[in-house]
């Protein structure tokens, strides 16, 4: 909706990624330690985030996580090393290293993060130079009596809508079960395994199992959808030149026939999963929150008990 494109783009006024706009800065990307790490990125001030803004003095700290340099089947080589010239914003091979949100500067054989600087350079946690792209399934369903009969807030009166969450093992926060694109992966299968993986524990169930659960989720996926989001994420991970990028996509069970017969088991990178109720109060992972907020306001469900607070 334009309210929430209005919201957002006070919120985080570049979002857009005007060459022209400085003022957007990420809060996320610029905590320390970085996940994972004892490491201190360098301080970054607000006035100073956006590349356009001159910083002669600007000396961000250089880490790229010891997981990343052995070379793991997602992660890229270092950019010097023999034999790797990787694309850039472009298809490389199976690898996207498109961005959602258009072109981005590459500087001495680097990609610069379109959001501003973040005080570290390297690639952290993440696999890519460049954009990494993630999928983030939001699975919803109306909040129910025991008759079946929608709950509404005492408050607003507007009907409470649920979706699966999951207690993410690295950080112990609460977010939506997505994960990264495989090289060559349609963004649709990505979103589904992703959810069977987190939310249903697929990859420790039997073939007949999984064969039962991909029948009974067919007609989740395979239906009428709603893209939440698409484009670049504050998410900790992110570094000065690698960075998140996810599509947020909404699948939602009107009748609740479907997810009533699943059932929730915490799989692969989730400690815990379980149906919340979407409000304001809920505090996520990276821009979760965000996507949530999105999605209420889509299906028109309650968010706020506060009417003035629709930023």
């Amino acid at each position: 909706s334009n309210l929430a494109a209005n919201c957002w783009s006070r919120l985080h006024p570049g979002n857009m990624f005007n060459s022209y706009d400085t003022k957007f800065h990420h809060s996320k990307a610029l905590t320390s330690p970085y996940p994972g790490s004892h490491i201190e990125r360098s301080h970054v001030p607000e006035d100073k985030v956006g590349w356009l803004t001159e910083w002669k003095d600007y000396n961000p700290v250089e880490y790229t996580a010891k997981s990343v340099l052995a070379g793991p089947s997602w992660a890229d080589p270092q950019i010097n090393d023999e034999g790797f010239s990787p694309k850039f914003n472009e298809r490389d091979g199976e690898v996207e290293r498109k961005s959602l949100n258009g072109l981005y500067v590459v500087e001495n054989g680097r990609p610069r993060n379109p959001a501003g600087r973040t005080g570290l350079t390297g690639r952290g946690l993440l696999g890519r130079w460049g954009p990494n792209h993630a999928a983030d399934p939001v699975v919803t369903r109306w909040k129910r009596d025991r008759s079946g009969n929608k709950v509404a807030h005492p408050v607003t009166g507007k009907n409470i809508l649920q979706f699966v969450a999951i207690k993410r093992r690295d950080c112990g926060e609460w977010a939506i079960p997505g994960g990264m694109v495989d090289p060559g992966e349609k963004i649709t299968a990505t979103l589904k395994r992703e959810f069977e993986e987190e939310a249903l524990n697929s990859l420790q169930k039997s073939p007949e199992e999984k064969a039962k659960l991909e029948k009974q989720l067919h007609k989740l996926f395979s239906q009428e959808h709603f893209v939440v989001y698409r484009g670049y994420v504050d998410d900790p991970r992110n570094t000065d030149n690698a960075w998140m990028e996810t599509e947020a996509v909404n699948y939602h069970d009107e009748t609740g026939e479907t997810m009533d017969n699943l059932p929730l088991e915490a799989g692969d990178d989730a400690g815990m999963v379980k149906w919340v109720d979407i409000s304001e109060k809920l505090e996520l992972y990276a821009s979760h929150s965000y996507f949530i907020k999105l999605v209420t306001e889509k299906r028109g469900a309650h968010w706020s008990e506060d009417p003035g607070s629709e930023c």
